[in-house]
Protein backbone atom coordinates (compact mmCIF):
# COMPACT_ATOMS: atom_id res chain seq x y z
CA UNK A 1 0.00 0.00 0.00
CA UNK A 2 1.57 3.31 -1.08
CA UNK A 3 1.90 6.30 1.22
CA UNK A 4 -0.91 8.42 -0.26
CA UNK A 5 -3.39 5.55 0.00
CA UNK A 6 -2.29 4.81 3.57
CA UNK A 7 -2.76 8.48 4.52
CA UNK A 8 -6.23 8.49 2.97
CA UNK A 9 -7.16 5.32 4.89
CA UNK A 10 -5.97 6.79 8.19
CA UNK A 11 -7.92 10.04 7.67
CA UNK A 12 -11.13 8.22 6.80
CA UNK A 13 -10.92 5.53 9.48
CA UNK A 14 -10.27 8.05 12.28
CA UNK A 15 -13.35 10.03 11.26
CA UNK A 16 -15.44 6.88 10.86
CA UNK A 17 -14.63 5.70 14.39
CA UNK A 18 -17.20 8.17 15.75
CA UNK A 19 -20.37 6.84 14.05
CA UNK A 20 -19.28 3.20 14.10
CA UNK A 21 -18.78 3.21 17.88
CA UNK A 22 -21.59 5.64 18.68
CA UNK A 23 -24.60 3.43 17.96
CA UNK A 24 -23.35 0.54 20.12
CA UNK A 25 -22.14 2.81 22.92
CA UNK A 26 -25.55 4.44 23.22
CA UNK A 27 -27.41 1.11 23.15
CA UNK A 28 -26.38 0.30 26.74
CA UNK A 29 -27.73 3.61 28.08
CA UNK A 30 -31.43 3.36 27.19
CA UNK A 31 -32.62 2.61 30.73
CA UNK A 32 -30.45 5.41 32.17
CA UNK A 33 -31.83 7.81 29.56
CA UNK A 34 -35.41 6.82 30.37
CA UNK A 35 -34.88 7.46 34.09
CA UNK A 36 -33.00 10.75 33.71
CA UNK A 37 -35.32 12.24 31.07
CA UNK A 38 -38.48 10.92 32.78
CA UNK A 39 -39.69 9.14 29.66
CA UNK A 40 -41.03 5.61 29.09
CA UNK A 41 -38.66 3.07 27.60
CA UNK A 42 -40.87 2.88 24.50
CA UNK A 43 -40.17 6.56 23.84
CA UNK A 44 -36.47 6.31 24.61
CA UNK A 45 -36.21 3.38 22.20
CA UNK A 46 -36.57 5.99 19.45
CA UNK A 47 -33.09 7.23 20.38
CA UNK A 48 -31.82 4.13 18.59
CA UNK A 49 -34.66 3.72 16.10
CA UNK A 50 -34.57 7.35 14.92
CA UNK A 51 -30.83 7.14 14.34
CA UNK A 52 -31.21 3.91 12.38
CA UNK A 53 -34.02 5.26 10.19
CA UNK A 54 -32.17 8.52 9.44
CA UNK A 55 -29.16 6.47 8.40
CA UNK A 56 -31.38 4.37 6.12
CA UNK A 57 -32.86 7.45 4.45
CA UNK A 58 -29.44 8.98 3.75
CA UNK A 59 -27.43 6.02 2.43
CA UNK A 60 -29.19 5.76 -0.97
CA UNK A 61 -28.41 9.39 -1.97
CA UNK A 62 -24.69 9.34 -1.14
CA UNK A 63 -23.60 8.44 -4.67
CA UNK A 64 -25.54 11.36 -6.15
CA UNK A 65 -24.26 13.76 -3.47
CA UNK A 66 -20.67 12.73 -4.17
CA UNK A 67 -21.10 13.48 -7.86
CA UNK A 68 -22.64 16.86 -7.07
CA UNK A 69 -20.25 18.22 -4.41
CA UNK A 70 -17.16 15.99 -4.49
CA UNK A 71 -15.99 13.28 -2.13
CA UNK A 72 -13.82 15.37 0.18
CA UNK A 73 -16.43 18.10 0.66
CA UNK A 74 -19.17 15.56 1.31
CA UNK A 75 -17.04 13.63 3.81
CA UNK A 76 -16.17 16.76 5.79
CA UNK A 77 -19.75 18.07 5.65
CA UNK A 78 -21.11 14.74 6.91
CA UNK A 79 -18.52 14.70 9.71
CA UNK A 80 -19.52 18.23 10.74
CA UNK A 81 -23.20 17.20 10.80
CA UNK A 82 -22.37 14.21 12.97
CA UNK A 83 -20.19 16.35 15.28
CA UNK A 84 -22.90 18.99 15.72
CA UNK A 85 -25.48 16.27 16.35
CA UNK A 86 -23.25 14.69 19.00
CA UNK A 87 -22.77 17.97 20.88
CA UNK A 88 -26.50 18.70 20.73
CA UNK A 89 -27.29 15.19 22.02
CA UNK A 90 -25.10 15.82 25.06
CA UNK A 91 -27.11 19.01 25.74
CA UNK A 92 -30.57 17.46 25.19
CA UNK A 93 -33.16 18.57 27.73
CA UNK A 94 -35.93 16.06 26.93
CA UNK A 95 -36.57 12.77 25.18
CA UNK A 96 -38.00 14.41 22.00
CA UNK A 97 -35.00 16.74 21.72
CA UNK A 98 -32.60 13.83 22.13
CA UNK A 99 -34.41 11.83 19.45
CA UNK A 100 -34.28 14.81 17.07
CA UNK A 101 -30.55 15.28 17.60
CA UNK A 102 -29.97 11.54 17.13
CA UNK A 103 -31.70 11.84 13.75
CA UNK A 104 -29.18 14.56 12.87
CA UNK A 105 -26.38 12.19 13.86
CA UNK A 106 -27.92 9.48 11.71
CA UNK A 107 -27.93 11.73 8.65
CA UNK A 108 -24.22 12.40 9.07
CA UNK A 109 -23.42 8.73 9.66
CA UNK A 110 -25.55 7.65 6.70
CA UNK A 111 -23.41 9.76 4.38
CA UNK A 112 -20.08 8.74 5.91
CA UNK A 113 -20.33 4.95 5.98
CA UNK A 114 -20.76 4.21 2.25
CA UNK A 115 -18.51 7.15 1.32
CA UNK A 116 -15.70 5.65 3.42
CA UNK A 117 -15.58 2.59 1.19
CA UNK A 118 -16.15 4.52 -2.03
CA UNK A 119 -13.26 6.95 -1.57
CA UNK A 120 -10.81 4.18 -0.66
CA UNK A 121 -11.84 1.87 -3.48
CA UNK A 122 -11.60 4.66 -6.03
CA UNK A 123 -8.15 5.65 -4.78
CA UNK A 124 -6.89 2.06 -4.67
CA UNK A 125 -7.68 1.35 -8.31
CA UNK A 126 -7.96 -2.37 -7.62
CA UNK A 127 -4.59 -2.64 -5.79
CA UNK A 128 -4.02 -4.26 -2.38
CA UNK A 129 -7.76 -4.52 -1.67
CA UNK A 130 -7.33 -7.10 1.08
CA UNK A 131 -4.79 -5.10 3.06
CA UNK A 132 -6.82 -1.95 2.49
CA UNK A 133 -9.97 -3.59 3.86
CA UNK A 134 -7.96 -4.78 6.88
CA UNK A 135 -7.53 -1.11 7.77
CA UNK A 136 -11.08 -0.07 6.90
CA UNK A 137 -12.72 -2.95 8.75
CA UNK A 138 -11.12 -2.08 12.09
CA UNK A 139 -13.94 0.14 13.39
CA UNK A 140 -16.56 -2.01 11.63
CA UNK A 141 -15.37 -5.14 13.44
CA UNK A 142 -14.65 -3.61 16.82
CA UNK A 143 -17.56 -1.16 17.10
CA UNK A 144 -20.29 -3.69 18.00
CA UNK A 145 -17.88 -5.53 20.33
CA UNK A 146 -16.13 -2.77 22.28
CA UNK A 147 -18.90 -0.16 22.10
CA UNK A 148 -20.98 -1.68 24.92
CA UNK A 149 -17.84 -1.95 27.09
CA UNK A 150 -16.98 1.72 26.60
CA UNK A 151 -20.60 2.69 27.20
CA UNK A 152 -20.77 0.67 30.40
CA UNK A 153 -17.54 2.18 31.72
CA UNK A 154 -18.76 5.71 31.01
CA UNK A 155 -22.12 5.11 32.67
CA UNK A 156 -20.36 3.67 35.70
CA UNK A 157 -18.19 6.75 36.15
CA UNK A 158 -20.15 9.71 34.75
CA UNK A 159 -23.42 10.99 33.29
CA UNK A 160 -24.95 9.60 30.09
CA UNK A 161 -24.16 12.94 28.44
CA UNK A 162 -20.51 11.91 28.22
CA UNK A 163 -21.50 9.09 25.88
CA UNK A 164 -21.84 11.72 23.14
CA UNK A 165 -18.74 13.73 24.05
CA UNK A 166 -16.69 10.63 23.25
CA UNK A 167 -17.45 11.31 19.58
CA UNK A 168 -15.97 14.81 19.62
CA UNK A 169 -12.23 13.94 19.64
CA UNK A 170 -12.68 11.45 16.79
CA UNK A 171 -14.73 13.92 14.76
CA UNK A 172 -12.34 16.85 15.29
CA UNK A 173 -9.28 14.70 14.52
CA UNK A 174 -11.09 13.30 11.48
CA UNK A 175 -11.81 16.79 10.16
CA UNK A 176 -8.19 17.90 10.57
CA UNK A 177 -6.85 14.76 8.92
CA UNK A 178 -9.37 15.05 6.10
CA UNK A 179 -8.29 18.65 5.42
CA UNK A 180 -4.63 17.68 5.14
CA UNK A 181 -4.69 14.13 3.80
CA UNK A 182 -7.75 13.68 1.55
CA UNK A 183 -7.07 14.98 -1.98
CA UNK A 184 -9.32 17.83 -3.06
CA UNK A 185 -11.86 16.86 -5.70
CA UNK A 186 -14.63 18.93 -7.16
CA UNK A 187 -17.98 17.84 -8.54
CA UNK A 188 -17.58 15.30 -11.35
CA UNK A 189 -20.91 15.90 -13.01
CA UNK A 190 -24.12 17.92 -12.88
CA UNK A 191 -26.14 14.70 -12.62
CA UNK A 192 -29.80 15.23 -11.84
CA UNK A 193 -31.30 13.59 -8.78
CA UNK A 194 -33.45 10.54 -9.51
CA UNK A 195 -36.45 11.79 -7.56
CA UNK A 196 -38.62 8.77 -8.35
CA UNK A 197 -35.85 6.42 -7.27
CA UNK A 198 -35.34 8.38 -4.06
CA UNK A 199 -39.07 8.32 -3.25
CA UNK A 200 -39.06 4.56 -3.72
CA UNK A 201 -35.73 3.41 -2.26
CA UNK A 202 -35.30 5.51 0.90
CA UNK A 203 -38.80 4.72 2.23
CA UNK A 204 -38.22 1.07 1.29
CA UNK A 205 -35.13 0.89 3.50
CA UNK A 206 -36.87 2.81 6.28
CA UNK A 207 -39.92 0.53 6.15
CA UNK A 208 -37.80 -2.59 6.39
CA UNK A 209 -35.64 -1.27 9.23
CA UNK A 210 -38.61 0.14 11.17
CA UNK A 211 -40.68 -3.02 10.87
CA UNK A 212 -37.80 -5.30 11.81
CA UNK A 213 -36.87 -3.11 14.78
CA UNK A 214 -40.26 -3.87 16.38
CA UNK A 215 -40.14 -7.65 16.07
CA UNK A 216 -38.66 -8.02 19.56
CA UNK A 217 -41.92 -6.91 21.19
CA UNK A 218 -44.83 -9.14 22.08
CA UNK A 219 -46.43 -10.77 19.07
CA UNK A 220 -43.29 -10.86 16.96
CA UNK A 221 -43.95 -10.71 13.23
CA UNK A 222 -47.73 -11.01 13.68
CA UNK A 223 -48.18 -7.41 14.86
CA UNK A 224 -49.51 -4.95 12.28
CA UNK A 225 -46.87 -2.43 13.33
CA UNK A 226 -44.26 -4.99 12.26
CA UNK A 227 -45.51 -6.80 9.17
CA UNK A 228 -47.12 -3.78 7.49
CA UNK A 229 -43.95 -1.62 7.31
CA UNK A 230 -41.99 -4.68 6.18
CA UNK A 231 -44.54 -5.44 3.45
CA UNK A 232 -44.55 -1.82 2.29
CA UNK A 233 -40.75 -1.79 2.34
CA UNK A 234 -40.52 -4.94 0.22
CA UNK A 235 -43.11 -3.59 -2.26
CA UNK A 236 -41.23 -0.29 -2.61
CA UNK A 237 -37.93 -2.14 -3.03
CA UNK A 238 -39.41 -4.23 -5.84
CA UNK A 239 -40.82 -1.08 -7.44
CA UNK A 240 -37.43 0.63 -7.22
CA UNK A 241 -35.71 -2.37 -8.78
CA UNK A 242 -38.10 -2.31 -11.74
CA UNK A 243 -37.62 1.45 -12.10
CA UNK A 244 -33.83 1.20 -11.92
CA UNK A 245 -33.73 -1.59 -14.51
CA UNK A 246 -35.54 0.69 -16.97
CA UNK A 247 -33.48 3.82 -16.18
CA UNK A 248 -29.98 2.46 -15.83
CA UNK A 249 -27.98 5.61 -16.50
CA UNK A 250 -30.22 7.89 -14.43
CA UNK A 251 -31.20 5.57 -11.56
CA UNK A 252 -30.29 6.54 -8.00
CA UNK A 253 -28.54 3.15 -7.58
CA UNK A 254 -27.54 1.03 -10.58
CA UNK A 255 -28.99 -2.39 -9.78
CA UNK A 256 -27.60 -3.74 -13.07
CA UNK A 257 -24.32 -4.10 -11.18
CA UNK A 258 -25.79 -7.11 -9.38
CA UNK A 259 -25.22 -9.00 -12.63
CA UNK A 260 -21.55 -8.75 -11.68
CA UNK A 261 -21.04 -12.02 -9.80
CA UNK A 262 -18.49 -10.82 -7.22
CA UNK A 263 -20.75 -7.92 -6.18
CA UNK A 264 -23.87 -10.09 -6.02
CA UNK A 265 -22.07 -12.68 -3.91
CA UNK A 266 -20.54 -9.99 -1.70
CA UNK A 267 -23.90 -8.32 -1.06
CA UNK A 268 -25.58 -11.66 -0.27
CA UNK A 269 -22.83 -12.68 2.13
CA UNK A 270 -22.75 -9.26 3.79
CA UNK A 271 -26.50 -9.67 4.37
CA UNK A 272 -25.85 -13.00 6.12
CA UNK A 273 -22.82 -11.59 7.93
CA UNK A 274 -24.89 -8.70 9.23
CA UNK A 275 -27.53 -11.17 10.42
CA UNK A 276 -24.94 -13.37 12.11
CA UNK A 277 -22.92 -10.51 13.62
CA UNK A 278 -25.73 -8.38 15.00
CA UNK A 279 -27.94 -11.35 15.85
CA UNK A 280 -25.19 -12.92 17.92
CA UNK A 281 -24.45 -9.56 19.51
CA UNK A 282 -28.04 -9.65 20.77
CA UNK A 283 -27.69 -13.18 22.14
CA UNK A 284 -24.24 -13.08 23.73
CA UNK A 285 -24.64 -10.25 26.28
CA UNK A 286 -28.20 -11.33 27.07
CA UNK A 287 -27.08 -14.89 27.77
CA UNK A 288 -24.30 -13.64 30.03
CA UNK A 289 -26.79 -11.55 32.01
CA UNK A 290 -29.70 -14.00 32.09
CA UNK A 291 -27.79 -17.26 32.56
CA UNK A 292 -24.61 -16.19 34.37
CA UNK A 293 -26.02 -13.26 36.37
CA UNK A 294 -23.54 -10.61 35.17
CA UNK A 295 -24.49 -6.94 34.90
CA UNK A 296 -24.33 -4.95 31.63
CA UNK A 297 -20.71 -3.93 32.16
CA UNK A 298 -19.67 -7.46 33.07
CA UNK A 299 -21.34 -8.79 29.93
CA UNK A 300 -19.52 -6.18 27.87
CA UNK A 301 -16.17 -7.07 29.41
CA UNK A 302 -16.74 -10.74 28.61
CA UNK A 303 -16.94 -9.74 24.94
CA UNK A 304 -13.47 -8.16 24.95
CA UNK A 305 -11.73 -11.42 23.90
CA UNK A 306 -13.89 -11.47 20.77
CA UNK A 307 -12.65 -7.98 19.93
CA UNK A 308 -9.05 -9.06 20.54
CA UNK A 309 -9.49 -11.99 18.17
CA UNK A 310 -10.95 -9.74 15.48
CA UNK A 311 -8.02 -7.35 15.89
CA UNK A 312 -5.46 -10.15 15.60
CA UNK A 313 -6.86 -11.69 12.40
CA UNK A 314 -7.38 -8.58 10.25
CA UNK A 315 -3.88 -8.05 8.90
CA UNK A 316 -3.26 -11.71 8.13
CA UNK A 317 -6.66 -12.04 6.46
CA UNK A 318 -5.94 -8.99 4.28
CA UNK A 319 -2.63 -10.44 3.06
CA UNK A 320 -4.15 -13.87 2.45
CA UNK A 321 -7.01 -12.30 0.51
CA UNK A 322 -4.58 -10.51 -1.83
CA UNK A 323 -2.58 -13.71 -2.32
CA UNK A 324 -5.19 -16.48 -2.51
CA UNK A 325 -8.42 -14.65 -3.30
CA UNK A 326 -11.66 -14.07 -1.43
CA UNK A 327 -13.07 -17.60 -1.72
CA UNK A 328 -10.47 -19.36 0.42
CA UNK A 329 -10.36 -16.67 3.10
CA UNK A 330 -14.15 -16.35 3.36
CA UNK A 331 -14.79 -20.11 3.52
CA UNK A 332 -12.19 -20.64 6.23
CA UNK A 333 -13.25 -17.55 8.20
CA UNK A 334 -16.95 -18.47 8.12
CA UNK A 335 -16.07 -22.03 9.14
CA UNK A 336 -14.09 -20.75 12.13
CA UNK A 337 -16.92 -18.36 13.03
CA UNK A 338 -19.51 -21.12 12.84
CA UNK A 339 -17.39 -23.61 14.77
CA UNK A 340 -16.92 -21.04 17.55
CA UNK A 341 -20.67 -20.31 17.67
CA UNK A 342 -21.72 -23.94 18.17
CA UNK A 343 -20.21 -24.20 21.71
CA UNK A 344 -22.64 -21.51 22.90
CA UNK A 345 -25.47 -23.82 21.82
CA UNK A 346 -24.05 -26.41 24.23
CA UNK A 347 -23.05 -24.21 27.17
CA UNK A 348 -24.97 -23.68 30.36
CA UNK A 349 -24.72 -21.44 33.43
CA UNK A 350 -22.01 -23.65 34.92
CA UNK A 351 -19.60 -23.48 31.98
CA UNK A 352 -16.22 -22.17 33.25
CA UNK A 353 -15.46 -18.57 32.32
CA UNK A 354 -12.12 -19.51 30.78
CA UNK A 355 -13.93 -21.74 28.26
CA UNK A 356 -16.18 -18.82 27.28
CA UNK A 357 -13.15 -16.54 26.90
CA UNK A 358 -11.27 -19.00 24.67
CA UNK A 359 -14.30 -19.64 22.45
CA UNK A 360 -14.96 -15.91 22.09
CA UNK A 361 -11.31 -15.31 21.16
CA UNK A 362 -11.57 -17.91 18.38
CA UNK A 363 -14.93 -16.51 17.29
CA UNK A 364 -13.37 -13.06 17.05
CA UNK A 365 -10.62 -14.41 14.78
CA UNK A 366 -13.25 -15.67 12.35
CA UNK A 367 -15.32 -12.52 12.65
CA UNK A 368 -12.41 -10.18 11.97
CA UNK A 369 -11.23 -12.23 9.00
CA UNK A 370 -14.58 -12.73 7.29
CA UNK A 371 -15.43 -9.05 6.78
CA UNK A 372 -12.28 -8.31 4.78
CA UNK A 373 -12.80 -10.51 1.69
CA UNK A 374 -16.50 -9.67 1.56
CA UNK A 375 -15.89 -5.92 1.58
CA UNK A 376 -13.08 -6.17 -0.99
CA UNK A 377 -14.39 -8.68 -3.51
CA UNK A 378 -17.52 -6.76 -4.45
CA UNK A 379 -15.43 -4.06 -6.11
CA UNK A 380 -13.24 -6.32 -8.25
CA UNK A 381 -13.56 -5.38 -11.93
CA UNK A 382 -15.76 -2.30 -11.39
CA UNK A 383 -15.18 1.06 -13.07
CA UNK A 384 -14.56 4.16 -10.95
CA UNK A 385 -18.07 5.55 -11.51
CA UNK A 386 -19.64 2.22 -10.54
CA UNK A 387 -17.95 2.07 -7.13
CA UNK A 388 -20.37 4.47 -5.34
CA UNK A 389 -23.32 2.31 -6.44
CA UNK A 390 -21.58 -0.83 -5.18
CA UNK A 391 -20.83 0.86 -1.85
CA UNK A 392 -24.49 1.72 -1.38
CA UNK A 393 -25.64 -1.79 -2.32
CA UNK A 394 -23.25 -3.49 0.11
CA UNK A 395 -24.00 -1.04 2.93
CA UNK A 396 -27.77 -1.53 2.59
CA UNK A 397 -27.32 -5.32 2.41
CA UNK A 398 -25.37 -5.43 5.67
CA UNK A 399 -27.68 -2.95 7.43
CA UNK A 400 -30.87 -4.81 6.50
CA UNK A 401 -29.19 -8.16 7.17
CA UNK A 402 -28.31 -7.01 10.67
CA UNK A 403 -31.91 -5.97 11.30
CA UNK A 404 -33.20 -9.31 9.99
CA UNK A 405 -30.75 -11.26 12.15
CA UNK A 406 -31.73 -9.40 15.31
CA UNK A 407 -35.44 -9.75 14.52
CA UNK A 408 -35.36 -13.47 13.74
CA UNK A 409 -33.16 -14.44 16.69
CA UNK A 410 -35.23 -12.26 19.04
CA UNK A 411 -38.38 -14.19 18.04
CA UNK A 412 -36.58 -17.55 18.27
CA UNK A 413 -35.28 -16.62 21.73
CA UNK A 414 -38.66 -15.44 23.01
CA UNK A 415 -40.46 -18.56 21.86
CA UNK A 416 -37.68 -20.85 23.03
CA UNK A 417 -37.56 -19.36 26.53
CA UNK A 418 -41.36 -19.56 26.79
CA UNK A 419 -41.45 -23.18 25.59
CA UNK A 420 -38.40 -24.86 27.13
CA UNK A 421 -36.92 -22.35 29.60
CA UNK A 422 -34.02 -19.88 29.52
CA UNK A 423 -31.08 -22.28 29.15
CA UNK A 424 -32.55 -24.39 26.34
CA UNK A 425 -34.08 -21.27 24.75
CA UNK A 426 -30.70 -19.60 24.42
CA UNK A 427 -29.17 -22.83 23.15
CA UNK A 428 -31.79 -23.08 20.40
CA UNK A 429 -31.12 -19.47 19.41
CA UNK A 430 -27.38 -20.08 19.12
CA UNK A 431 -28.09 -23.08 16.87
CA UNK A 432 -29.96 -20.67 14.58
CA UNK A 433 -27.00 -18.28 14.64
CA UNK A 434 -24.67 -21.15 13.75
CA UNK A 435 -27.02 -22.12 10.92
CA UNK A 436 -26.79 -18.63 9.40
CA UNK A 437 -23.02 -18.94 9.47
CA UNK A 438 -23.17 -22.40 7.90
CA UNK A 439 -25.23 -21.02 5.01
CA UNK A 440 -22.54 -18.38 4.55
CA UNK A 441 -19.87 -21.08 4.20
CA UNK A 442 -21.77 -22.60 1.28
CA UNK A 443 -22.45 -19.27 -0.41
CA UNK A 444 -18.77 -18.32 -0.08
CA UNK A 445 -17.92 -21.07 -2.57
CA UNK A 446 -19.20 -18.85 -5.42
CA UNK A 447 -16.76 -16.05 -4.60
CA UNK A 448 -13.80 -15.49 -6.94
CA UNK A 449 -10.74 -17.60 -6.28
CA UNK A 450 -7.08 -16.70 -6.67
CA UNK A 451 -6.72 -13.41 -8.60
CA UNK A 452 -5.12 -13.53 -12.01
CA UNK A 453 -1.71 -12.02 -12.45
CA UNK A 454 -2.42 -10.60 -15.88
CA UNK A 455 -4.90 -7.77 -16.28
CA UNK A 456 -7.92 -8.32 -18.52
CA UNK A 457 -7.40 -7.26 -22.11
CA UNK A 458 -10.71 -5.52 -22.62
CA UNK A 459 -13.28 -3.64 -20.51
CA UNK A 460 -15.73 -6.48 -21.14
CA UNK A 461 -13.28 -9.00 -19.68
CA UNK A 462 -12.67 -6.70 -16.72
CA UNK A 463 -16.31 -7.08 -15.73
CA UNK A 464 -16.16 -10.89 -15.78
CA UNK A 465 -15.79 -12.67 -12.42
CA UNK A 466 -12.19 -13.29 -11.40
CA UNK A 467 -12.12 -16.99 -10.63
CA UNK A 468 -9.54 -19.62 -10.05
Amino acid sequence: MDRSLRNLAVALVVGAMAPLFDSTIVSVALHSLAADLHAPVATIQWVSTGYLLALGVTVPVVGWLQRRVGGRRLWMAALVVFLVGSVLCSLAWSAPSLVAFRVLQGIGAGAMLPLLTTLLMQAAGGRDLGRLMAVVSLPTALGPILGPVVGGLILGAASWRWLFWVNVPFAVAGLLLAWYLIPADGPRTKARLDVVGLVLLSPAVVGLLYGLSGVGGSGGFSRTAVWLPIAVGVALLVAFTLWALRHRGAALVDVHLLRHRPLAASASLLFLTGASLYGAMLLLPLSFQELRGTDALGAGLLLVPQGVGALLSRTLAGRLNDRFGARVVAVVAFAVLGAATVPFALMGPGTPVWVVVVVLLVRGVGLGAVIIPLMAVGFVGLERDEIPHASIITRIAMQVGGAVGVAVLAVVLQRGVAAVGPVAGFQQSFWWAAGLTGASVLLSLVLPGRPRVAAPATPEEAREPVAA
